[in-house]
């Protein structure tokens, strides 16, 4: 069941458009990752969402409710840069989220109490936020984020300021969270939407460039990249492997040639071939599927 649809949303600022024209729906149950370069948009996107921004133009409609009605109250929302009162214990800021929210004070309590726990914050429930890491932060984000139970989660940038244990430590609980609701976040760490998300949407400048699930994607931009060294100058090398029809292009960083073809098996015939004739100092040979960031970068050239 679609559970959002977005329909030729744009919002522009003095004259100039964050977003132009974006448009995409997607299922219940899924995570999806809004994915691009910074300034490409992906906040105003989710804060419009969300019901912090006005759209200039365009329809949001959210499952059975009608086009731009307010939908706060079915959806939670933790922005990139989250405020948070030091001076209150992490058991009390819930509490008043949840009461924000419209829940009463005992379910907002009990709530409150199951959210610590799940986000294993309970031993410091009554330690002031002040005292939290970058990663007890933002799990505490998170659960206030959620104590309503909302139909979807979104998150903008979410472990982009952590360091590597707070950033597994959130990945790891949007990994669990994602059997329970709809998630999307946004995201510049292409690594992250790989590993968690089950659908994409990529955001160039604006405008929305293309969507689906990374399977699709991957296919549809499907480049192989194949590693070469030699024993000698790769500049030589390297101009002599461009010419090979199967090859799309190809760089060189410290002491291999990366070469993209489109086609593995035949780039491999043809490259080996060519070592083998003309007595190539080859000395490593190996095949690897294109990251997601060599995707989006295809893309994004297209």
């Amino acid at each position: 069941m679609t559970i959002l649809k977005v329909n030729e949303v744009s919002k522009i600022y003095d004259k100039k458009a964050a977003i132009k024209d974006v448009s995409f729906s997607f299922e219940s149950g899924k995570c999806i990752a809004l994915i691009g370069p910074n300034g490409a948009g992906k906040t105003t996107i989710l804060r419009t969402l969300a019901g912090l921004l006005k759209p200039t133009s365009g329809t949001i409609t959210f499952q059975g409710q009608k086009a731009n009605d307010d939908i706060r109250k079915v959806i939670g929302y933790l922005p990139q840069h989250p405020h948070f009162p030091g001076w209150m214990t992490g058991e009390e800021f819930l509490i008043f989220s949840g009461q924000l929210a419209y829940l009463t004070k005992e379910t907002a309590s009990e709530r409150a109490i199951e959210l610590l726990n799940k986000m294993g914050l309970l031993d410091v429930k009554n330690k002031t936020i002040k005292t939290y890491s970058g990663g007890m932060k933002q799990r505490l984000g998170i659960a206030q984020a959620i104590i309503h139970n909302p139909k979807l989660l979104m998150l903008d940038e979410p472990v982009s300021s952590l360091d590597p244990l707070g950033r597994r430590e959130v990945l790891t609980l949007m990994e669990d969270l994602k059997e329970q609701m709809t998630i999307l976040f946004s995201t510049h760490i292409l690594s992250d939407a790989d590993e968690i998300s089950d659908e994409l949407l990529l955001l160039n400048e604006g405008e929305l460039i293309e969507a689906g699930t990374i399977s699709e994607l991957r296919q549809k931009y499907q480049t192989t990249i194949i590693e070469l060294q030699f024993q000698d100058n790769l500049k030589k090398y390297q101009e002599k492997v461009n010419v090979l029809a199967s090859v799309v292009n190809s760089t060189i960083k410290r002491n291999t040639l990366y070469v993209s073809v489109t086609n593995s098996a035949q780039a491999r015939r043809d490259i080996l071939h060519a070592a083998s004739a003309n007595q190539w100092t080859l000395t490593s040979f190996s095949i690897n599927q294109a990251s997601l960031e060599d995707m989006f970068m295809k893309v994004v050239k297209t």
